[in-house]
């Protein structure tokens, strides 16, 4: 793995492929509005698990061996692919969109710095601090400004949804450290993904077989399950596993912030929400974020060496 610029480039592009079609599965939900959350996440991360596992079959045949040597990292890993899903939307239906998009996507970030200063001894650089703070009080003025529908007043839902979302959190920063670890550790991009949402998958299709019958009750129900299986979980989650080995996973899910961005956009133009001004702040502020974390910075000596050969 190189860490050239254009690595870099490709690396932050792959994640903002994978922000998009992920910020698209609220809309989709919405349209199939008798399907419960357990089995939106399980069709979507579980069969976009499995399609992963199936695509990456020949690459994890390779790196088995590989593989088993770091089998408890692994099931580290599935088994947070597989709480992550029950925990996001079990959150959204909990606390409502808003809440439960906030402190899930906003909580990764920080979980994930954490998660490498305990592991990987990675120090907290004050650039990353600074932009980070900023992406979360961006998708908090975006989140109270949405003003989502049908949501929950307060009381224990809201309670009950705020903390799925800090374990949503919790594990979407977990399995992005697992599969960059098992990268840096010699297993190819394809088999550590595959694997780890291979098993994943696997976890999840209990819950399914126990929750999914509503996806079988019309053709619009199995088409949103389709889709938000084969392209935002599936397709997004393999630029995903392309960006990781290319950036690290704190600044890979720093950027994933823009999510929240692309569903509140597609919210006011297709679903007809409407978004207040300080909802749009709070979309620049994100995007503030994202130039500010992502953009690659040369030492201070290289640029004095630059300089000093350019005279």
């Amino acid at each position: 793995m190189s860490g050239t610029p254009r690595d870099h480039l490709l690396g932050v592009a792959a994640v903002l492929f994978a922000s998009i079609v992920w910020g698209t599965t609220g809309t989709a939900a919405t349209l199939a509005p008798d399907v419960g959350s357990a089995a939106i996440g399980s069709a979507a991360m579980g069969l976009g698990g499995l399609l992963q596992a199936l695509r990456a079959g020949g690459s994890i045949a390779r790196s088995l061996r590989l593989l088993m040597r770091y089998r408890a990292l692994l099931l580290l890993g599935g088994a947070s692919v597989a709480v992550y899903p029950l925990a996001f939307y079990g959150s959204m239906r909990l606390a409502g969109v808003a809440i439960g998009t906030v402190v899930t996507i906003g909580s990764a970030p920080l979980f994930s710095a954490l998660i490498e200063l305990a592991f990987d001894r990675t120090p907290l650089t004050r650039r990353w601090m600074a932009g980070a703070l900023v992406g979360v009080a961006g998708i908090a003025l975006l989140a109270s400004a949405k003003g989502m529908p049908g949501g929950p007043v307060g009381g224990e839902g809201v309670v009950a949804g705020i903390l799925c979302g800090i374990v949503g959190g919790l594990t979407y920063a977990l399995y992005s450290w697992v599969a960059r670890r098992l990268m840096l550790r010699g297993v190819p991009s394809p088999a550590a993904m595959g694997a780890t949402f291979g098993i994943g998958g696997l976890l999840l299709m209990p819950v399914l077989i126990a929750t999914g019958g509503p996806f079988l009750a019309s053709w619009t129900n199995l088409a949103v399950g389709t889709y938000m299986a084969v392209i935002p979980m599936f397709m997004g989650y393999v630029a995903f596993g392309f960006a990781l080995a290319r950036i690290p996973a704190s600044m890979a899910i720093t950027i994933t912030l823009v999510e929240p961005v692309v569903a509140a956009v597609l919210a006011v133009a297709i679903v007809g929400e409407r978004m207040q001004p300080s909802g749009w702040l709070g979309a620049v502020l994100v995007i503030s974020c994202l130039v500010f974390v992502t953009l690659p910075v040369r030492p201070r000596a290289v640029r004095r060496a630059e300089a000093a050969a350019g005279e």
